[in-house]
């Protein structure tokens, strides 16, 4: 690193947005020693970069500093970069070595403290789907596929699982794919998807979940970049057309013991109870948690019966229908398929969601209740808030958000998701100005 032109240090703050500044070579030392100085309030801004004034952590307080030390395996060459720059994702702690209440990379590590207190490992893969987009060249439209023309027919077609787009598109994804690789970023696969320009990459299986995340945050940095210099846009929009599949981040787990044993293997046809304890826990928090699954107004689009995007809390053994798949065929690798999240949260946030409730659900035994077959699911399966004020309504008063984020994440979490809905609530679209300015 002391080669480099430059270092591009970031921290990522609770939308999984990178924030940060370029630094001079010979502060290398102190990224991995005594820290630099970042505001503290850079991790509570809303989507648009703006402080959240009922946050009350940059006005009321004077905006103060505190220290961030670089996340060492991040520490990389930017190969998307001219020149020799190099890349250093921070975080950030208390005087006394703690956890900053507000850094999503803390908040994971003190979930995953507690799966280590209990003897415990969670394993964790992703799939990750995303777009790839034209601003400017368009016909007209806001954004669209490559190539594509204004009639709705050239360059929208569709190639799931096939070959053609993939090709189409090689330059970026094998750039993409070799700067994932630099930087420890193991990817398994890659396929077209149900979207045009739309792809999904599966990040290896770990038990090292806070890397998972990491790498996750950094692959989405990544293809952003690249995308860039080929003059294109990646997106993780929840969804960018109306009329094509939304983007998801599929999050598939399993628990090990203190051997290394999976606890959830049990039969092909059936796993341990301890994996629908941990599913009860799951399902029975997902309306308190959908707001860091879905966190932006976009997010709510993507939710609708029948486009694989849940709108209950159900489970089903390989039901790709339900919100929860269980994955039984091959014992040993047992796991729960979480379904719900958009490509558009932060993976931190998620996964501490999601890995919190579940530890809940085997400490309390928790009853996931009657399997979902296809779409034929029990009533008692609790509906999911699918409007965005809901969800934040639910995360805003949950003393189960409060045991896994604690009760000043939540607050200020909430107080930065109230300032973006009042804002949208301010912006009117062009489909309002359609449908009323004359009608009504």
């Amino acid at each position: 690193m002391a080669q480099a032109e430059y270092i591009e240090a970031f921290i990522i703050d609770v939308n999984g947005v990178p924030r940060g500044k370029w630094l001079q070579p010979d502060k290398a030392k102190a990224l991995l020693g005594t820290g630099i100085a970042m505001p503290r309030s850079a991790f509570l801004l809303d989507i648009w970069g703006r402080d959240v004034v009922e946050g009350g952590i940059a006005l009321d307080t004077g905006d103060p500093d505190g220290l961030c030390t670089a996340v060492a395996h991040s520490i990389t060459r930017m190969g998307w970069a001219d020149g020799t720059a190099c890349q250093a994702m921070l975080t950030m702690r208390e005087a006394d070595g703690g956890h900053f209440y507000l850094d999503p990379r803390g908040v994971l590590s003190r979930v995953l403290e507690r799966f280590t207190a209990a003897g415990l490992t969670p394993a964790l893969g992703v799939e990750l789907e995303f777009y790839l987009v034209d601003q400017g060249q368009t016909g007209g439209l806001k954004i669209a596929p490559r190539g594509a023309d204004y009639s709705g027919w050239r360059g929208w077609h569709i190639d799931a699982v096939g070959l053609g787009e993939i090709h189409d598109y090689q330059p970026i994804l094998r750039e993409m794919m070799s700067n994932a690789k630099s930087q420890g970023i193991t990817l398994e696969t890659l396929i077209s998807e149900n979207g045009p320009g739309q792809f999904e990459v599966t990040l290896k299986y770990s038990t090292d979940a806070l890397r998972v995340a990491d790498s996750a945050t950094l692959f989405k940095r990544t293809i952003k970049q690249v995308a860039r210099k080929h003059g294109l846009t990646a997106t993780f929009m929840a969804k960018p057309y109306g009329q094509w599949a939304g983007s998801g981040m599929h999050v598939h787990m399993s628990v090990l013991d203190r051997n290394g044993n999976n606890i959830f293997a049990g039969t092909p046809e059936r796993a341990t109870p301890v994996l629908y304890n941990a599913l009860g826990g799951i399902i029975k928090a997902l309306p308190d948690t959908m707001l860091t699954l879905a966190p932006h107004a976009n997010s709510y689009r993507r939710f609708a019966p029948g486009v694989h995007a849940p709108t209950f809390g159900d489970w089903g053994h390989d039901n790709r229908m339900a919100a929860m798949r269980v994955i039984t065929a091959d014992p040993q690798a047992s796991r729960i398929e979480h379904r719900v999240a958009g490509a558009d949260c932060n993976p931190y946030l998620a996964f501490a969601s999601l890995l919190g409730s579940a530890l809940n659900g085997i400490e309390t035994k928790a009853d996931p209740g009657p399997e979902t077959f296809g779409e034929r699911r029990s009533p008692s399966a609790p509906s999911l808030p699918i409007a965005w004020s809901a969800a934040l309504e639910k995360f805003s008063d949950s003393a189960h958000i409060a045991s896994i984020f604690g009760a000043d994440f939540q607050r200020v979490f909430t107080a930065c998701k109230r300032q973006e809905v009042n804002e949208m609530r301010r912006r009117i679209s062009d489909v309002e100005y359609d449908a009323y300015l004359e009608t009504a």
